[in-house]
């Protein structure tokens, strides 16, 4: 089990937010500054260099930054020692079903989970809603490929077939 953090600005409403459920679950910490992340900690950052590639298989824990775009551009990751982006996926959140790149929270974990070789514990979060298990569903080709890619170059070779 890789533990799984969140950065959380509380932008979003906390009844519908993918973070603040996984954390009422025992299954995300969540912090309120980024300071307080683990500094061994892998990012999930869109704006990251390289992809996220099972060449990462063996993060300490993965973080997630669950913020507003705004926030986002403010707070500084961009030092961090282990960011990753996450390649070409489809949403299937009902706030975003079928948009490519527009995953919540959960499916970012989910997602990095998978593509590290940690499938039990993606479906272990995803479980926890209605429509979770169709994300892997949808992505399911994609996932497939992205988790038996060697390095982040193949990833990225592969999303180039979906984009």
């Amino acid at each position: 089990m890789i533990p799984l953090f969140a950065y959380r600005d509380n932008s979003c409403d906390p009844r519908r937010c993918s973070v603040k459920k996984l954390e009422r679950r025992g299954c995300v910490r969540v912090f309120a500054r980024v300071d307080k992340i683990p500094r061994s900690s892998l990012i999930l950052d869109p704006s990251a260099q390289q992809a996220l590639s099972p060449a990462d298989r063996t993060p300490k824990s993965i973080t997630a930054l669950d913020c507003s775009w705004e926030v986002f551009e403010k707070i500084q990751v961009a030092r961090w020692p282990l960011r990753r982006a996450l390649p070409f996926l489809v949403a299937a959140n009902p706030g975003h079903f079928g948009r490519p790149f527009m995953l919540n929270s959960v499916e970012a974990f989910a997602a990095a989970l998978v593509i590290l070789g940690e499938q039990e514990q993606a479906e272990e979060i995803l479980s926890a809603f209605s429509w979770g298990i169709r994300f892997l569903e949808v992505n399911h080709d994609p996932l497939t490929e992205y988790a038996a890619a060697k390095d982040s170059a193949e990833v990225v070779e592969i999303q180039s077939c979906y984009l």
